[in-house]
């Protein structure tokens, strides 16, 4: 193991305090650059038990595409979800995605509108487009639907 693996596994089986956490998730950040899965997944893991939003959206893309887990689409939208209700708009869209496309959930039109919608209001450019795209497949009553609880959504 090399020492930065062993620092890493040092911090986390002592605890953690906030400074600290956002310095483990740039580590963790590094090793998923560097397709270092495994490092990756036990800080993100570790860091999104504690609430960590941005580290459960990177579990979610992991459980997604398979990245140092067995790829399950389930786990992805748990992941994903936890983040998206604290609202990580980088969450949400992921969640849009899913609902658009039907994985780890039942393909829902509407449920993909509101999350893209979430995503958009935060500042997320791409969720534009993919909430306007979805949007022209539903019926304005459900595009109404979406809007209604978009506007009653708020963050856990």
């Amino acid at each position: 193991m090399n020492c930065k693996a062993a620092v890493t596994m040092l911090v986390l089986a002592c605890g953690l305090s906030q400074p600290a956490s956002a310095g483990l998730f740039e580590e963790g950040s590094n090793a998923w650059d560097r397709g270092d899965h495994t490092i990756a997944i036990r800080i993100f893991r570790h860091l999104a038990d504690l609430g960590d939003p941005k580290a459960q959206n990177k579990l979610g893309t992991m459980y997604q595409h398979g990245w140092g887990v067995p790829q399950n689409y389930s786990d992805a939208v748990s992941w994903f979800r936890q983040a998206a209700d604290h609202g990580d708009a980088d969450a949400q869209n992921n969640l849009g995605f899913m609902f658009l496309y039907g994985r780890g959930v039942a393909r829902d039109y509407v449920s993909a509108h509101l999350w893209f919608d979430l995503a958009a209001s935060a500042g997320k450019p791409s969720a534009v487009f993919a909430r306007d795209l979805v949007a022209a497949k539903m019926t304005p009553a459900q595009v109404a639907e979406a809007h209604k609880r978009a506007r009653e959504w708020e963050p856990k």
